[in-house]
């Protein structure tokens, strides 16, 4: 999994699963204790991802709560997106299109 970006957006890359958490995990709680507003998180690249990535999400969303700060998904492709409605996380999740450069 590679993680690039900075306290406004985060881009990730690659499978998120447990064997990527750790490093993702480390790199939202850094984004969200060091910016404001919105972080939004990019899922441009990530194919798919498992309950623990679904946890790490949920966790990121409510730790941005505490901070006022809201996560945003963009980027969801379908096969992401299918997990989200199946979990009925779209319901708190905020999703969005990304935006044309």
């Amino acid at each position: 999994m590679r993680v690039w970006g900075d306290p406004r957006e985060l881009h990730l890359e690659g499978v998120l699963d447990v064997r990527s958490t750790a490093d993702v995990r480390l790199a939202l709680h850094d984004a969200l204790d060091h910016g404001d507003g919105d972080l939004i998180l990019n899922l441009t690249h990530v194919p798919a991802l498992d309950t623990t990535g679904l946890g790490l999400i949920v966790g990121a969303h409510r730790r941005a709560g505490r901070r006022e700060r809201r996560l945003v998904l963009i980027g969801v492709n379908p096969d992401v997106r299918r997990i989200l409605v199946l979990t009925r996380l779209h319901r708190i999740l905020t999703l969005r299109q990304p935006t044309a450069a």
